[in-house]
């Protein structure tokens, strides 16, 4: 028996990256899955990705939904329930980096970072909870950062939404564990994706890398394996906890 078998989860940002790997994982593992993307630049990865995820004999379906807009999220969900007919797993992956120092940051860069990594996690976490608190069980999945957890130069609106998500998981963690309702966050370190490009081609690449103990960057794979961890029955006692996927980076 597959960990997810009969599972449905909901899995925003997963065109690429670490929620791809997160999506194609947990439909390895029996879930039947529906994810969200956001730009039409995406749409043919997302047919692809769920092509992919049909391949293993699991409902797929993408959702072309904005988490950080309240209304989308509202509607997203209530097409997901339609479809699927309930929620099991939510993961809130969705997220962007727009890098600068304090000094030369916008204001828009910074309602950016905040509204897509932070005010999605209570836009969706919000609307998933409602079925879940029916079904009495139910497992959400919040993506922080090890950045969240140190902060670092440049990354203020960055690591203020992934510090904001740690507290919040710590929060509907202990609002919803009567219901049997666990929620959980995941810090990565520094995994191979699009956004951290230029860190693993850089010149000083192999300077950066001499800070991991583990001495090389995560793959998403990596993650996945740990958001499955907490997806499935092999995590019921584990709530409110933070886990630093970072190769030793915090220690």
């Amino acid at each position: 028996m597959k960990l997810l078998d009969n599972k449905v989860a909901v899995i925003t940002g997963a065109a690429r990256g670490i929620g791809e790997a997160i999506a194609v994982k947990f439909a390895e593992q029996g879930a039947s899955i529906a994810f969200t993307y956001v730009s039409d630049s995406s749409a043919e990865k997302a047919a692809a990705l769920v092509e992919k995820l049909t391949g293993f004999g699991v409902k797929a379906k993408a959702y072309q939904s904005n988490a950080a807009d309240f209304a989308q999220s509202e509607t997203f969900i209530a097409e997901v329930l339609k479809e699927f007919g309930a929620i099991d797993v939510c993961v809130n992956n969705a997220g962007i980096s727009k890098d600068n120092l304090l000094l030369r940051m916008t204001e828009q860069q910074w309602d950016d970072v905040i509204d897509t990594n932070l005010k999605s996690v209570f836009n969706i976490t919000k609307q998933v909870i409602k079925p879940m608190m029916k079904a009495k069980s139910g497992s959400i999945i919040n993506m922080s950062s090890i950045i969240g957890i140190r902060g670092n130069a440049g990354q203020s609106s960055y690591a203020a939404s992934k510090a904001g998500i740690i507290g919040f998981t710590k929060s509907i963690a202990a609002e919803l564990g009567s219901r049997n309702i666990r929620c959980n966050a995941i810090a990565p370190g520094f995994i191979e994706t699009d956004m951290t490009h230029y860190l693993q081609d850089g010149a000083g690449a192999a300077d950066f890398l001499k800070k991991i103990p583990l001495g090389r960057f995560g793959k998403g794979e990596e993650i996945a394996n740990t958001s499955l961890f907490l997806a499935s029955d092999l995590s019921t006692y584990i709530t409110g906890q933070v886990i630093s996927a970072c190769g030793g980076l915090n220690i």
